[in-house]
């Protein structure tokens, strides 16, 4: 029942939108608690790592390295070249870049088990780009953002401490010493992360209401024009790399897929509201994009599967 519910995580999302665009002086006041909803998810993200999740990053460093470089090197430049492409208005072009400065998202590893990818490697790589965008996040954003819109770089690697990194421990400390609390609380985690991404959607979409008319259209084909790029770069860079269709497969996934919420929640300290529009826009239409390649990534294997289990059985 719980995994139905999450299942259908893109419909209340956009359920939680609608509502939020109806009755905007509902979610506007929920503002302060952003912070603390994502520290919610990370925290759940950290309870299903162990410290061998981070050892782990330590074996595969080539695969590691690309997914890295492209996450962090392709993904800011390409929303700073998409930004400029769509002459986006100042506060909306550092909500984008801050996106594609952020980390690998915490669907992606689901995304990954849906689509037959690699799940291992997609949480040692979420695991690394999480780490790494301490320094990378904040620094990335003041390199292409810093000449438009002023920023805090020192005091967005504190709030990325407060935010991510410190529930994630919390989370994978709790996991390594006390698994049978883990075992117990593991069911509801996906929903807890649910909601609270809807719920952040909902604070981003009320604050925005009065120009989400105007600004939704251009902000959706920047958003997903920046996700398909994404998807697009890790499968055939991984392919270029000599890389197998599965490794392809979930390097697309975790490059294409940002950790939208940790660029909501830093759009709304560091800038303008109007800044966190591309990362609410995101977390739906990554969430759909992704869900619809893994599906189609689902058949295709089974289709080329079929004949070899067809010639062992006759």
């Amino acid at each position: 029942m719980l995994r139905r519910i999450t299942d259908l995580f893109p419909l209340w999302a956009v359920l939680a939108a609608a509502a939020a665009f109806l009755i905007p002086e509902s979610f506007v006041p929920l503002r302060p608690a952003i912070p603390y909803l994502l520290g919610a998810v990370m925290f759940g993200m950290g309870m299903t790592l162990s410290f061998a999740s981070f050892r782990a990053i330590l074996t595969r460093p080539r695969i590691i390295a690309l997914g890295l470089a492209l996450q962090y090197g392709l993904m800011p430049a390409l929303a700073w070249v998409i930004a400029w492409w769509f002459a986006l208005p100042p506060h909306l072009a550092a909500g984008l870049i801050l996106l594609g400065a952020a980390p690998g998202g915490t669907a992606s590893n689901v995304i990954c088990y849906l689509a037959g990818a690699n799940v291992a490697l997609s949480i040692s790589l979420t695991t690394a780009s999480t780490l790494l965008s301490i320094f990378a996040t904040p620094w990335l954003t003041w390199l292409y953002v810093g000449t438009g819109v002023p920023v805090d770089a020192g005091a967005m690697l504190f709030s990325i401490l407060q935010m991510v990194l410190l529930p994630v421990l919390a989370g994978t400390l709790l996991n390594s010493y006390l698994p049978s609390a883990t075992r117990r609380l593991a069911p509801g985690l996906p929903l807890l992360s649910v909601l609270a991404i809807c719920l952040i959607i909902a604070i981003v979409v009320a604050l925005n209401a009065g120009n989400l008319a105007d600004l939704a259209g251009v902000v959706l084909a920047a958003v997903v024009l920046h996700n398909l790029g994404g998807l697009a770069a890790g499968y055939l860079m991984a392919r270029a790399f000599g890389s197998g269709r599965r490794t392809a497969r979930t390097l697309a996934i975790e490059v294409g897929m940002q950790n939208s919420g940790l660029a909501v929640a830093l759009a709304l300290q560091f800038f303008d509201a109007i800044a966190a529009l591309p990362g609410a826009l995101f977390s739906v239409w990554h969430n759909l994009s992704g869900a619809l390649l893994a599906g189609y990534w689902r058949r295709r294997r089974r289709v080329r599967t079929a004949p070899r289990q067809a010639a062992q059985s006759s």
